[in-house]
């Protein structure tokens, strides 16, 4: 089965070495602007328990500092090839750094999750680049439920520490995630091993969850999402225009939150997302 097949059929495909030395240091570059560039999605998640878990996202000021990633990796190629459709538009960056606890224990894992509950979109033209700068062992790696983008959209994950599944909207409008980690052997989890140079190309309504990092390592990964022709603006629960519009107003706001304002359905657009294909 070819690629683009694969994405259509399981949500997920794995480039092995499609970015080469030079890519890779583009790639590096632009997640250390970002680690440098704190914006207002910085936080250390998951407080509370062991190790250490930095991330940041969609931050408004960093089209500039990516620019090389699409004029001068393949990335945005390889995404393509995946829709078969040549227009492409960069949406957003995120990065993570996560480390083991000095006291032998593991980094807890990142909750099993979706990632379109948090975004105010909704296509098949939609995917996300992971790149890990670092080799995982499918145990340290990025997970996923096979086939789940074809499935039901679910609640966001609050990222509880007490509980994976504690809902990040809570109004009933979507169901509540599964609780995916206590009952494993119900899903077709399919994970990577992981050599710097790799892709994961995936689709940002799939379940997914990353793996524990262990005492003495660290995990660095950009994430980049993108979307295409046929990707519509789409509204969560407790939007309104009211509020829409309040937060497209607001100064250095990220073009998702201005392309909410065309409306439930409407193509998602912005000038500020630059077109990279």
């Amino acid at each position: 089965m070819n690629p683009a097949d694969t994405f259509h059929r399981d949500g997920v495909v794995f480039q092995p070495q499609a970015l080469d030395r030079r890519a890779m240091t583009i790639a590096r570059k632009a997640f250390e602007w970002s680690l440098a560039n704190p914006g207002k999605g910085a936080t250390r998640l998951i407080p509370g328990t062991p190790g250490s878990f930095y991330g940041d996202l969609a931050n408004p000021y960093c089209f500039d500092a990516y620019s090389q990633v699409h004029t001068e990796t393949v990335i945005p190629s390889l995404i393509t090839a995946l829709w078969n459709k040549p227009d492409i538009w960069f949406m957003y960056e995120q990065i993570f750094k996560k480390a083991g606890g000095d006291d032998g224990r593991p980094a807890r894992r990142t909750p099993w999750h979706q990632d379109l509950p948090y975004l105010p979109v909704e296509g098949n033209d939609l995917a996300v680049a992971w790149i890990s700068f670092e080799p995982l062992n499918k145990n340290e790696s990025l997970e996923f439920v096979r086939g789940s983008h074809l499935g039901t959209l679910f609640d966001g994950s609050k990222f509880d520490p007490r509980d994976d599944t504690e809902p990040l909207y809570g109004t009933g409008e979507l169901p509540r995630l599964p609780d995916i980690e206590k009952n494993r052997p119900d899903y077709d989890i399919i994970s990577f091993a992981i050599e710097p140079g790799d892709v994961v190309i995936f689709h940002p309504m799939m379940l997914h969850g990353g793996a524990p990092t262990d005492s003495g390592k660290t995990r660095n990964t950009l994430s980049l999402r993108y979307f295409g022709a046929d990707a519509s603006v789409a509204w969560r629960p407790n939007d309104t225009m009211e509020r829409i519009a309040k937060t497209a107003s607001s100064p250095n706001v990220h073009p998702m939150n201005r392309a909410k304002q065309q409306g439930v359905g409407a193509p998602f657009r912005d000038a500020g997302f630059p077109k990279v294909g």
